[in-house]
């Protein structure tokens, strides 16, 4: 697919008129994608200022969701999208703290994968990106896999295919585009030697995350379009966020700590920020632009009308993704603090409206886009769904609208219920949901959302209590005026916990295994 949003939007032409039309076989294909360091607001279908054709041109024929979470951590949110699971049902808080997930972490033995699961249905399944859940991705049931360990987008990076190790990448190839180049070839062999048989598909994408690095001509084309700073940009995308339908009963909250005011910053503190915030645009285009590709070889294989794409985020926007590079005279601007600001500044506006960004677990910590496209699936087009959902709910959405069920035992070991729920009466009639327990935890941070009600309790501070109905933004604390609930939201979280690790104990985890990821 073509980097240049001209072409792009004559991609989006394409695909408007060209749809074709067959039987539909009868089980979905379905495609998910994953992005990294994606704030709520950073797509144009919801209020940000990066060029998003295709993702708006899915959200405008599909349905896109205002309360959905991931799980504040992009290997968490992996864990919890692949088996239906909160993360901290997978492993103790400590394992995340001491970078467990990273290292391998093992799954208990009842945790099957969705790969493994639609194998029963006939389903072929790929893997392209960052895989972050331990062992390997044919342990979990992807029958083909491109794998990459990059801290950065250009090369040279560690790669595999298929578990065997690739030579490092060339240096100027971009890590992402890489990663969707394996995709699509996935892809392009299964429509040519598998095409009776339906697909699953996960992408992960490592964008917009950091380090910022983009081509020079993607960063051109959002010259001056930051400036005048954080504070006036957030406003204005309140305001589309209002006019798209997406936030109720949201203000802007406070700028995440330690951002300051725009007036406040030195001009080469502001011009840092404006050419930070291009970059970080132009990786959001190119997030778009990755999503496009995939589409053109969908239509391509003639499975648009039956093919399932899903779209979210596995970790938001950081005000401190960069500090570990602070040292770097290049990467600096005025001592660690002023650039730790910056980051602060960066993350506000893309978490726009809400509190914090990653590694927190106030709504910018953990609130997500969610597209789902689905065009033989769906009659509803462009519409915004608010049910409160997460991305544990896509396992069992998946299978459900795949004609599995989810498995009792594995062995002689009874498995748990899933924490995620099926969502495909809310995708297809726009039901209501029954009220539910969300749980969040890590590195000492809690919280636990019940209906309307949110209880955090970040490290080191005192207990916070949200009636999101009428206060998403988390700026009016109702702790002190209602002690009886906050006290019973924590045991909530407890007790949640404790089932947890009850279920965990049953099983004996399977060794993770060595090899490149």
């Amino acid at each position: 697919m073509p980097r240049f949003p001209l072409l792009r939007l004559a991609l989006v032409a394409v695909l408007s008129f060209s749809v074709p039309l067959y039987a539909a076989p009868r089980l979905p294909n379905v495609v998910v994608v994953m992005a990294d360091g994606l704030g709520f607001s950073d797509l144009g279908c919801y209020g940000g200022e990066a060029s998003t054709p295709c993702l708006d041109w899915l959200a405008g024929r599909g349905v896109k969701f205002s309360q959905a979470y991931h799980s504040g951590e992009e290997a968490e949110s992996q864990m919890a999208l692949l088996t239906g699971y909160f993360a901290g049902h997978l492993r103790r808080d400590a394992s995340l703290e001491s970078g467990g997930v990273r290292a391998g972490l093992a799954l208990p033995t009842w945790a099957k994968m969705l790969p493994d699961q639609l194998k029963a249905m006939g389903y072929r399944s790929y893997f392209a990106g960052a895989w972050l859940v331990g062992g390997l991705p044919k342990d979990a049931g992807f029958d083909r896999a491109y794998t990459v360990e990059a801290g950065h987008q250009f090369g040279p990076f560690r790669q595999a295919l298929d578990g065997e190790v690739l030579e490092p990448s060339q240096a100027s190839e971009y890590a992402s585009s890489v990663v969707t180049g394996n995709a699509v070839q996935f892809l392009r062999e299964h429509a040519e030697k598998n095409s009776g048989a339906p697909f699953f598909a996960c992408v992960a994408l490592s964008l917009p995350d950091a380090p910022l690095q983009a081509a020079e001509e993607d960063i051109a084309r959002y010259k001056g379009r930051f400036h005048g700073g954080a504070d006036e940009l957030r406003k204005e995308r309140l305001q589309r966020l209002k006019g798209l339908g997406m936030v109720a009963n949201a203000e802007l909250s406070e700028p995440t700590l330690p951002a300051r005011n725009w007036l406040e910053l030195s001009r080469t503190e502001q011009d840092a920020f404006e050419t930070r915030m291009e970059v970080h645009a132009a990786m959001v285009e190119r997030l778009d632009t990755e999503v496009g590709r995939l589409l053109e070889q969908i239509q391509a294989a003639k499975v648009w009308d039956n093919t399932l794409f899903v779209f979210v985020s596995g970790q938001s926007a950081s005000a401190e993704r960069q500090v570990r590079r602070a040292n770097d005279p290049k990467e600096r601007v005025g001592g660690g603090l002023s650039y730790l600001c910056l980051e602060a500044q960066g993350a506000s506006l893309a978490n726009t409206p809400w509190r914090y960004g990653h590694k927190f677990l106030h709504e910018g910590g953990i609130a997500s886009p969610l597209i789902v496209h689905w065009p033989g699936g769906l009659k509803a087009r462009g519409e915004v769904r608010d049910q409160v959902v997460h991305l544990a709910d896509i396992t069992p959405t998946v299978l459900k609208i795949a004609g599995g069920v989810w498995p009792k035992k594995i062995g002689n070991v009874e498995v748990p219920l899933a924490d995620g729920v099926d969502l495909s009466a809310v995708l297809k009639e726009n039901k209501p949901m029954a009220s539910r327990g969300l749980w969040w935890g890590g590195e000492g941070h809690r919280a636990f959302r019940l209906g309307d009600w949110k209880w955090v309790a970040l490290k080191g501070r005192p207990a916070e209590l949200y009636y999101l109905l009428a206060d998403r933004s988390e700026l009016l604390d109702l702790a002190e005026a209602n002690h009886e609930r906050l006290q019973e939201m924590e045991v909530q979280w407890k007790r949640m916990d404790a089932r947890f690790e009850q279920d965990r104990a049953r099983a004996v985890p399977v060794p993770s295994l060595s090899g490149a990821r």
